[in-house]
């Protein structure tokens, strides 16, 4: 007995030794792109666990060639703005792994978008699509361009110039891009316009996130908020805690901020503050959610006017000090990296119970690891905010079949596809012996059925 013990300590180790030279392997290879190597370390230390138990997926080399993409793209997007200046941006397509699917994944355009972006992003998408249990496979792609400020015309003439280049590349069977940060309707509708005089066909299901007249898909932008919700309410449940009558903190205030914090408030919770770039708003008596909308989706003004409305409520500048606010569930909606160990220390120190990541990796490592240690729920990004992408798979399904779902059968399935993810999720961490931690059971669910789609295929 002793000398099997030996062995299997032996042997786990030496899978440790092989994931940190490989990780050291992709931080040399990669310099510089530290958003990268955080996600990549992430999520291979996670997967310790099944490399022990199959030792097949380091013999066929699976995670060397599932952590460089398969293609990454980068071109110039030039265009005019309203004073007949030439403005040029740089465009980013990362088509990282198509084992299970046509490349999916978002368009971002930010001032921040760099290679080290795209490419933490397309990596962890290609697990959060793998959960969603849709066939589609893991991309990314924006540009450097900041729509803020920017006139309609002039959004329309970079998008236009950006879908130029990119319509090269994509396709409804190659690779569907989406929105993200700064691209909405108004942008999908002008890229999709684009394509299609491009190609001189009609093809549907090239993009995502469109419009309802054209092929969009009802409750796709609710997605990605719903689904977080859903997805905490399946984690609180198994503890016999819920949303009702909990006090709730949500960073951000965009589409998923917003309806993440709509989905809360209907399941019987408090949001007490929320935020944008400019700082947060805190709001004893609960945020008013009609406001927010107004502000946001139709005025396009700044958080801070939400006091002048409602004069109870405090401004302060600056985005960390939302998490000083106590609360029951906190959920950061807004950008990668924005809940640091500080931040989580306040939280714990608050009595939070849970934490729902409703952006793509909002909270650093050493956060995270705050919140593991102090057995405070956490449901990772890559399986909480899997709805938005898991409706826009069902959008393209809904365009390939030419046909429209009304938004309750949406939502039934999205209510469905969260759950699976939380069962399957669940269900790793427990098979791994890590039973309750879904940023393992995330990742290694994730990865077992793409890493077997990429045996089964061969060596390419």
């Amino acid at each position: 007995m002793k000398v099997l013990q030996e062995m299997e300590m032996t042997h786990k180790q030496n899978v440790k030794d092989y994931i940190d030279n490989l990780i050291k392997k992709v931080e040399k290879r990669n310099p510089n792109e530290l958003e990268f190597h955080q996600a990549v370390k992430e999520v291979l230390d996670s997967l310790i666990p099944v490399l022990v138990k199959n030792p097949t997926y380091i013999k066929q080399a699976v995670l060397e060639r599932m952590v460089e993409p398969e293609r990454l793209i980068t071109f110039r997007v030039p265009w005019v703005d309203d004073q007949g200046n030439v403005k040029v941006n740089r465009g980013f397509r990362v088509q990282f792994n198509s084992a299970i699917g046509p490349y999916k994944g978002g368009l971002r355009f930010h001032p921040s978008v760099n290679t080290s972006i795209i490419k933490f992003l397309g990596f962890e998408q290609i697990l959060k699509n793998s959960l969603t249990g849709q066939p589609i496979g893991g991309g990314k792609g924006g540009s450097d361009f900041d729509p803020k400020g920017k006139s309609d015309l002039e959004i329309m003439r970079f998008c236009q110039s950006f879908m130029t280049e990119l319509s090269k590349h994509i396709g409804p069977d190659i690779d569907v891009p989406a929105g993200d940060i700064g691209v909405g309707a108004r942008e999908i509708g002008y890229m999709f316009g684009q394509y299609k005089k491009l190609r001189g066909a009609y093809e549907a299901g090239v993009l995502t996130g469109k419009g309802i007249g054209y092929g969009g898909s009802l409750g796709r932008k609710e997605a990605t908020g719903y689904g977080t919700v859903y997805f905490v309410d399946e984690m609180l449940k198994d503890q016999g805690l819920s949303f009702n009558d909990s006090t709730v903190v949500v960073s951000g205030s965009g589409n998923v901020s917003i309806y993440a914090m709509e989905k809360a408030m209907q399941l019987g919770a408090k949001v007490v503050a929320c935020s944008d770039s400019s700082g947060y708003i805190y709001d004893p008596n609960g945020i008013d959610l009609d406001t927010i909308k107004q502000l946001k989706e139709v005025e396009n003004k700044r958080i801070y006017d939400y006091v002048k409305i409602h004069p109870e409520a405090s401004f302060k500048v600056g985005c960390s000090g939302i998490w000083s606010i106590p609360c029951d569930i906190a959920l950061p909606c807004a950008t990668q990296n924005e809940l640091d160990k500080e931040a989580a220390e306040s939280l714990i120190s608050n009595g939070v119970k849970a934490i729902g990541e409703g952006a793509n990796m909002p909270s650093t490592q050493e956060a995270i690891d705050a919140f593991l240690e102090n057995d405070i729920l956490f449901a990772p990004a890559k399986a909480a905010n899997a709805g938005g992408v898991a409706v826009s798979a069902l959008e393209m399904a809904q365009n390939s079949a030419r046909l429209a779902w009304t938004q309750e059968e949406v939502d039934s399935k999205l209510q469905d596809i969260m759950k699976d993810i939380y069962q399957k999720s669940i269900n790793a961490s427990k098979e791994y012996e890590a039973e309750g931690n879904l940023v393992i059971g995330a990742n290694i669910a994730g990865f077992v059925k793409v890493a077997d789609a990429m045996i089964e295929h061969g060596v390419i």
